[in-house]
């Protein structure tokens, strides 16, 4: 793997690591709170928005803007962020998950490969912002592109494909990439992550060719299984999710930065169904959250597995009657076009 270290990203010297689990945040929905001054909107600038979630552990509400943006009142700094993100968040490195997931993710993976390099000339450069462990690098190397990643914690893309050239960086600006350089960009379930989703596109269109190809996927704010699930949502994520995008703020911030929207997709076999079956999980007060996300997580050697055995049991009986129903809910969500995560293209313009 050629790996060049631009800037360390990883966790704060002498930060603390967070008090529980990664998945754990609690989240109480805020009712009838009036409209409260904010940081500008990065979609359409304003600077009052309505709270809508209190998130345990950070001190200012979630609010949810006139244009559909979710986002927290005043933005964490860069420090807080990394405290997000202690070292077992990235799971034994270039493995996250547990024997057939692992499996199907990467086979996903492939197939989000050819879907999002169609049409582009063999050879060409493909960009992944966020590349975390390279699941999407080497499905672009197998398919004979020259791949490039981005990302902002070496221990992430420690065990990355060594075809891969990766860039270490805090912010994809300080990446260092030349003007022009690449045929496309994906930034796929990152750009909620970012401090600066406005600045990252600006930053990306640079560093695109004219009329080259963006392809982003976010969690969808506006969907149905975000309305249905609320404060339960598994794509909320807290506290790492600091946007949280409707479709029409995330085609107003993508044109801003200078692209020119194009189609959208609301189907994800990787995601959606996964999204409603813990969703619905964490309605359960008897069940912790996103418990069943934590245990299918790859542990390290002589890793105890997570929460003890009733629990454990009760976790996998209660996914059972949703795997065949998390599948006709995201068919049903994806024909009235509000999926729970959205893919959305895009083009530089000159």
């Amino acid at each position: 793997m050629n790996v060049v270290r631009i800037v360390s990203g990883g966790r704060a010297e002498g930060a603390a690591p967070m008090e529980q689990g990664l998945y754990e945040r609690s989240v109480t929905p805020i009712e009838g709170a009036p409209a409260i001054a904010v940081e500008p909107c990065p979609a359409c600038d304003a600077r009052s928005a309505v709270p809508v979630f209190a998130v345990e552990g950070v001190p200012h509400p979630l609010v949810r803007c006139a244009c559909g943006l979710g986002r927290y009142a005043v933005t964490p700094d860069e420090r807080q962020v990394r405290e997000f993100y202690p070292d077992d968040y990235y799971g034994v490195p270039g493995v996250k998950f547990r024997g057939a997931v692992e499996w199907l993710v990467r086979m996903a993976g492939a197939g989000h490969a050819r879907l999002l390099t169609r049409g582009l000339r063999p050879g060409a450069r493909v960009l992944d912002v966020g590349c975390g462990r390279g699941v999407l690098l080497s499905a672009l190397s197998d398919q004979g592109f020259e791949s490039h990643g981005v990302e902002v914690s070496e221990a992430a893309c420690s065990g990355a494909d060594p075809r891969a050239h990766i860039r270490i960086a805090a912010r994809l600006a300080r990446a260092r990439y030349d003007a022009g350089q690449f045929d496309a960009v994906i930034l796929w379930h990152v750009l909620e992550h970012l401090r600066d989703p406005l600045e990252t596109l600006e930053e990306t269109r640079r560093i695109l060719r004219p009329g080259g190809r963006l392809s982003i996927a976010v969690p969808n704010f506006a969907s149905l299984q975000a309305g249905w699930a609320r404060e339960h949502w598994f794509h909320l994520d807290p506290p790492r999710h600091l946007f949280h995008f409707s479709l029409p703020a995330l085609r107003a911030l993508v044109i801003r930065a200078g692209f020119t929207a194009g189609s959208e997709h609301h189907f994800s076999l990787r995601q959606n169904p996964f999204g409603w079956i813990q969703s619905a999980l964490n309605r359960r007060a008897d069940l912790p959250r996103n418990g069943l996300y934590t245990l299918l997580h790859q542990r390290g050697p002589g890793e105890p597995p997570p929460f003890d055995a009733s629990t454990r049991r009760r976790l996998l009986l209660a996914t059972l009657p949703w795997a065949p129903l998390s599948l006709l809910l995201t068919a049903a969500e994806t024909a009235v076009r509000r999926g729970a995560t959205v893919h959305l293209t895009a083009t530089s313009r000159p």
